[in-house]
């Protein structure tokens, strides 16, 4: 039966080095919130590899290694090919094609009867070492390639890009970039919405609610969950000070240094009691997120979650956005995360991509 080899990559992409007088930076080098997307493109320049094996331009890419997601992954092979550390942004979409043809300069056709290779690709913006030393703990270790796998990595202007990829299924990858830079993507940030590890059974606990621990269970997929939170860097740690919320997410803040500012009003009691102050409290996180560039991950109970997504359904670019935020209990598995993308626009925030982020627990 034909195997299909997983891998995962992206496009980088960066301020262009001498384009400082066609669009004003922030200081984290990353494209200002609600400068123009059209403006974009001719603002930024990707990172493109060469390899010597095959003699060909392409993403900077990779095979999963055991045990390791494709979002992981992602992180780890534009790192070592790039040579450069990078935080994830928006999903850009997946290619396949047989194995064999890989390297080869003739169009790709998929063919479900022979070994395929499946490449999943993000964007991807660089982070300062600062962030980089900060996540060490929690994303593991990232080597530089060896000289016989990557010689060259050259840095160019998006239209360059197209002509230098040897690819055609690279330069549709590019196509789907281009789209979402066009959407806002570049100026996008990351809100993180983390639901707590499994927690002990309320009808075997017998103190408060808000005391109950998460089980064994619970803390092997929160601390496996740090590993793909590390993937997007946030900067900034929120929780409901419940036991089970602050357990889950303080093991992310001790591996990398962050604090975690606590929310009253996204306890489940807070929620039943108040759901206006709650989402307000949330509002407010999105809109602190959006003024200082502090992507954010805030970890929070069930019934939070699924009050949280009734507002957040109506700030989806498209209907089929808002459909991946389920409208019904559980509304994600405990353990579990989403990666949104969301952009500020005249009409406020809008989210312009959602991803799932799922713990590998072994």
């Amino acid at each position: 039966m034909p195997r299909i080899v997983e891998a995962a990559g992206g496009i980088i992409y960066r301020p262009q080095q001498a384009a400082s007088g066609v669009m004003k930076f922030s200081d984290d080098g990353r494209l200002p919130v609600g400068s123009n997307p059209a403006s974009a493109l001719d603002a930024i320049e990707v990172c493109v590899v060469h390899r010597p094996k095959y003699d060909d331009w392409s993403w900077p890419k990779g095979k999963l290694e055991n045990n390791e997601t494709h979002r992981h992954a992602a992180v780890r092979e534009m790192g070592e090919e790039s040579g450069v550390a990078v935080e994830l942004g928006a999903l850009i979409g997946d290619i396949e094609y047989p194995l064999a043809d890989e390297g080869r300069r003739k169009r790709r056709v998929k063919n479900n009867t022979v070994d395929q290779k499946h490449v999943v690709f993000w964007m991807a913006t660089p982070i300062t070492e600062e962030a980089e030393k900060r996540r060490h703990t929690a994303l593991g270790p990232v080597l530089p390639a060896d000289k016989d796998e990557i010689d060259t990595v050259v840095w160019v202007p998006v239209s360059r890009a197209r002509k230098l990829l040897t690819h055609i299924l690279d330069r549709t990858i590019l196509d789907k970039f281009v789209a979402l830079v066009k959407a806002g993507a570049a100026q996008s940030r990351t809100l993180l919405i983390v639901r707590h590890g499994k927690a002990e059974a309320r009808k075997q606990w017998k103190g408060l609610d808000g005391d109950r621990p998460i089980t064994p269970r619970g803390a092997a997929a929160a601390f496996a969950l740090n590993r793909e939170l590390a993937c997007y860097s946030p900067d900034r740690l929120v929780s409901s000070p419940w036991l089970r919320c602050m357990q889950t997410i303080e093991i992310f803040s001790w591996q990398t240094g962050l604090t975690v500012d606590t929310a009253d009003e996204l306890t489940e009691d807070a929620f039943a009691e108040n759901p206006d102050a709650a989402w307000q409290r949330f509002r407010k996180e999105i809109d602190r997120m959006l003024d200082t560039g502090m992507d954010t991950a805030i970890c929070m109970h069930r019934p939070v979650i699924g009050g949280m997504f009734t507002h957040l359904r109506g700030m989806c670019a498209s209907e089929a956005l808002a459909k991946r935020l389920i409208a019904k209990s559980p509304y994600m598995p405990t353990g579990n995360a989403i990666a949104l993308a969301i952009i500020e626009t005249g009409d406020g925030p809008k989210i312009i991509d959602i991803q799932k982020v799922s713990p590998l627990v072994y």
